[in-house]
């Protein structure tokens, strides 16, 4: 405990000790690897801090209290304790025991429970309860041992982490992406550089990223926008080899520090989008997150994220607020000369003559005092039970030898059983007995996957539309009122059902049945993905066609990146010519690292163009399209 400041109230024990609580009573501490900590060494500390700082923080080791409390003061927001130096020291030791078991494939990926925290740390100075910089020593720690030139650190903590961006400011090699409470330099630590302008210095250009909140309450959705029209484009295009996540969880709800609204569930849908990154090579080191409660509930999000388990259905309306469309403009501004993806987007009006206009209502009004009572009841309609088994298709023993282990393989359906249900049901879309006796595999992965008996199927097929057609409408008489359905490849077949309860993304076809290389991410990060969250499925389908130019790699990273969806529920299904994809599919939809995209190549301008008058044209409607605009597309 720090012996005698009441500025460090918050920054306290339990937050360790809830968050492992919280993370035993889900069982999933059970689950982990579990990597010994250690202290790091004068060596490692070193690769970022001066040896001035070293010896300062060393010496305060023997100092009284008097003494403890005048070096204190030469440092914004830290205090020492006599254990502050061997704490820090474990808290930078354990960020590099995960990183080195991540390095050396001994895990994927993992999150380490440490304090105190690191982001505000710098070179020559403690700051902000920081006195390592964590985060920033694991990066250069990855350079030096594994040669890695290209690393993302995402910093999700309600505060600017300061400290590295002072740090890696003219580096290229990291991209460091920040989000935080700003209020137009209100809010500390009330820096000019913490705005969306400062974006790098010299060759590290383009390569700092600040997306300011300028007001308090933003929600999830507020979060998501972020991802999908800011650091997800430049995520891909950088295409790290390590992902590390400044991880404080003062940016969810009923935290006193960041007074935001976001819900636990929205960090498993953050985490799941890193994870497709870097070959899911993923670090997530905790930094802030004061209200226990809320702290460990995010924390066990995270985890059950990173061991692969289903991703719960975010909740909220999914609009982001104009503040937060705001700045995401203002950032997209600042960063349009150094991104390729950025390049034709054509010019960006400011919106700072709409701060007075009160174009979205706030998403949720929840009483401070009430947030542990709320997040109970919260978790508790949120969280579902794990289906035992993650992915069904049908097949002989001989598929056994391409497709995945985890992969269960499931009998098909009876042939009679079969034609009695089309004739009951679907005998204005099937005509003929070859595209009929193909069913039966579809019909009873797609069961297992409606009655919640597995996560998700894939099912190859003669005539993947029209499966996709049988599929929809099945899964509409079973219940599951909000489907969505995506077509990749040249299919003229979008299904002609009587209900009103299914969205097919038509506009996929004009997006992705000739998308070549990276025009795949303007269209899934920039129109596809935003949709789908505005829509909230409760289950997808996604149907793989012919004369398709999006490669193996594109349509296994969509089906990925779709999995934070509906409960991860997806059904996939592939002409049956497809070998080598069922097996790439296959792969991710069981938990797989997607594979790897390849070189980044600028979207062409025709494309840009196309997915602008599509998100102009959708975005009242879609309401998670909205990333900049006119006054009049927000009254």
């Amino acid at each position: 405990l720090l012996i005698f400041s009441p500025v460090c109230d918050i920054e306290v024990p339990e937050r360790l000790s809830s968050s492992y609580e919280q993370l035993r009573s889900y069982h999933l501490v059970e689950r982990c690897v579990h990597v010994p900590a250690r202290e790091g060494s004068e060596e490692e500390i070193l690769l970022v801090h001066s040896l001035e700082h070293l010896e300062v923080a060393k010496s305060t080791q023997t100092m009284n209290e008097e003494e403890l409390k005048r070096v204190s003061e030469n440092y914004d927001a830290f205090f020492f304790h006599p254990s502050t130096y061997r704490c820090a020291r474990l808290a930078a030791g354990a960020t590099l025991q995960l990183v080195e078991a991540v390095m050396s494939g001994k895990v994927r990926n993992g999150m380490a429970l440490v304090r105190p925290p690191g982001h505000h740390s710098q070179r020559n100075a403690a700051n902000g309860f920081c006195l390592f910089n964590n985060v920033a020593i694991a990066a250069e720690y990855a350079k030096l041992k594994y040669g890695l030139q290209r690393i993302l650190i995402v910093d999700w903590d309600v505060h600017h982490g300061q400290g590295t961006q002072y740090i890696f400011e003219e580096d290229p090699s990291v991209l460091y992406f920040s989000w935080h409470r700003y209020e137009h330099q209100e809010f500390w630590p009330s820096l000019k550089e913490s705005d969306y302008d400062a974006v790098g210095l010299g060759k590290g250009k383009g390569f700092n990223i600040n997306l300011p909140w300028n007001k308090i309450g933003m929600g999830n959705s507020d979060y998501l926008a972020a991802f999908f029209h800011v650091l997800l484009p430049m995520a891909f295009e950088f295409d790290p080899e390590l992902v590390i996540v400044s991880s404080g969880y003062d940016s969810g709800i009923g935290d006193p520090e960041g007074q935001m609204n976001a819900t636990p569930e929205v960090f498993a849908h953050l985490t799941h989008f890193l994870m497709q990154l870097a070959n899911g090579k993923l670090c997530v080191i905790l930094e802030g997150g004061y209200h226990l409660k809320s702290l460990g509930e995010s924390v066990c999000m995270t985890v059950k994220t990173l061991l692969g388990d289903p991703v719960p259905q975010i909740t909220g309306e999914m609009a982001p607020c104009l503040s937060a469309v705001e700045s995401i403009q203002n950032v997209r501004a600042a960063h349009k000369p150094y991104w390729k993806w950025l390049a034709y987007e054509g010019s960006f009006s400011s919106f700072k003559q709409m701060l007075l206009i009160n174009g979205f209502i706030q998403k949720l009004k929840i009483n401070k005092t009430n947030t542990k009572r709320f997040l109970e009841l919260h978790m508790k309609n949120i969280l579902f039970p794990v289906p035992p088994i993650k992915t069904a298709t049908t097949g002989s023993e001989s598929s056994e030898h391409f497709l995945p282990e985890h992969v269960q393989l499931v009998k098909e359906m009876d042939k009679t059983a079969v034609k009695a249900l089309v004739s009951g049901f679907y005998a204005d879309l099937v005509k003929e007995d070859k595209t009929l006796l193909s069913l039966g595999s579809m019909f009873v992965i797609l069961d297992k996957i409606l009655k919640k008996e597995v996560c998700n199927g894939i099912a190859a097929s003669p005539t993947a539309a029209l499966s996709a057609a049988v599929a929809l409408r099945h899964s509409v008489r079973f219940g599951f009122q909000r489907v969505l359905c995506l077509f990749v490849g040249d299919m003229q077949m979008i299904p002609n059902t009587e209900d009103g309860f299914i969205f097919v993304l038509t506009h996929l076809l004009l997006l992705l049945k000739d998308a070549e290389g990276n025009d795949f991410f303007s269209a899934v990060l920039g129109f596809i993905l935003p949709v789908a969250y505005s829509y909230q499925p409760n289950l997808t389908v996604i149907a793989v066609g012919p004369n398709r130019s999006l490669g193996i790699s594109g349509i296994s990273l969509l089906v990925a990146l779709l999995q934070g969806l509906a409960e991860s529920r997806i059904f996939a299904v592939i002409e049956d010519t497809e070998i080598s994809l069922m097996q790439s599919v296959a792969k991710v939809l069981v938990g797989a690292s997607t594979p790897p995209f390849g070189i980044y190549v600028p979207p062409t301008q025709e494309k840009v163009n196309k997915i602008k008058a599509l998100r102009n044209q959708f975005q009242q409607e879609w309401k998670m399209l909205q990333c900049s605009g006119k006054l009049s597309d927000f009254i």
